[in-house]
């Protein structure tokens, strides 16, 4: 480990506790007394506040309202943040004034010539979103929906929510347990159990019109909420295995309600599980375009009869043309 590495780790370390010795700094981090004295120094040196105690134990401790001093950062470590901050770029991630003052006060931190490397690279890399004829490196212009950064607040402290969602001309609301909040095709969607049908729903954050906490008295508990959905889960009628070309094909366009698992470390193959509803014949038309869109690396494991019925027409009629 770097010095560099080691003296921050040490200052995050000691910053934790309310007391610490140098013989324990030395079995932490495998180091030598010169070694841990010499670390201990330059700590102090930087404005840690470190008070020592005399006595045959002896030790330091943190004073009292004390901040970590500033942070070292690597090129290596400085590359990696600019980079990260570069691929996020107009993906409507939230806190966006807040990445904002990340990135100016990490080009305050550091040298001129490690300046001169992140405009280099501005210039070199793009990614998706980023705009080669306007290259800044403060250029994190992608607003999510004003809803998202409030719905995250408030699912931090509860995850029973009353969600209020514009559909069509209309404003309905829904009681949910928040499952997860995930980013999928360019867009923030909730998945939650809707806490009165009892089933999953998908929710698009940029539908939404308010979020607040559902009343305590009005909630189904965690454990019939878990049981509901491992009844559900059993009622899954569609299993398929998915080749790389499936894969890639899936990737490109799926429908919301499905995911897949992937079978092998290098996601090459594939598990797709999900339960079709037959008797709705919306759904199950843009199942059986969705099969077909899938192409041939697909192995079939389960599917409804209708789902088999409608492919086989499908295939008729393509054969026909």
């Amino acid at each position: 480990m770097k010095k560099v590495e080691r003296i921050n780790i040490i200052m995050r370390y000691i910053n934790n506790r309310a007391h610490f010795t140098i013989s324990e700094i030395m079995r932490e981090f495998n180091i030598s007394r010169s070694t841990a004295i010499r670390d201990i120094r330059e700590i102090e040196a930087m404005g840690m506040p470190l008070v020592a105690e005399v006595g045959r134990d002896g030790g330091y401790f943190v004073m009292n309202n004390s901040v970590l001093p500033t942070v070292r950062f690597t090129d290596n470590e400085i590359k990696a943040l600019f980079i990260a901050f570069m691929a996020t770029r107009n993906q409507q991630l939230p806190y966006l004034k807040s990445r904002q003052s990340l990135a100016e006060k990490l080009l305050g931190l550091i040298s001129k010539n490690q300046q001169d490397d992140l405009v280099l690279l501005n210039q070199i890399l793009l990614f998706e979103g980023t705009n080669p004829h306007n290259p800044d490196l403060l250029d994190l212009s992608d607003l999510p929906h004003p809803m998202l950064e409030q719905l995250i607040q408030i699912i931090i402290m509860d995850s029973y929510l009353l969600v209020s969602v514009e559909e069509g001309r209309e404003i309905k609301s829904y009681p949910i347990y928040l499952l997860h909040l995930y980013r999928e095709k360019s867009y923030w969607q909730i998945e939650g159990f809707d806490l009165k049908e009892e089933k999953r729903r998908i929710i698009p954050v940029d539908n939404l019109t308010d979020v607040k906490p559902y009343p305590e008295k009005k909630r189904i508990s965690k454990k019939k909420i878990v049981e509901q959905l491992s009844k559900q889960e059993e009622a899954i009628n569609l299993v398929l295995e998915l080749g790389p070309k499936a894969i890639a094909q899936f990737k490109k366009y799926h429908p919301l309600k499905i995911s897949i698992s992937y079978t092998n470390p290098y996601q090459t193959t594939a598990v797709l599980k999900a339960f079709i509803n037959v008797h709705h014949s919306e759904e199950l038309a843009e199942i059986t375009n969705w099969l077909l869109f899938l192409g041939g690396d697909i192995k079939v494991r389960e599917v409804p009869n209708e789902v088999l019925e409608g492919l086989q027409e499908r295939i008729v009629v393509l054969g026909n043309k």
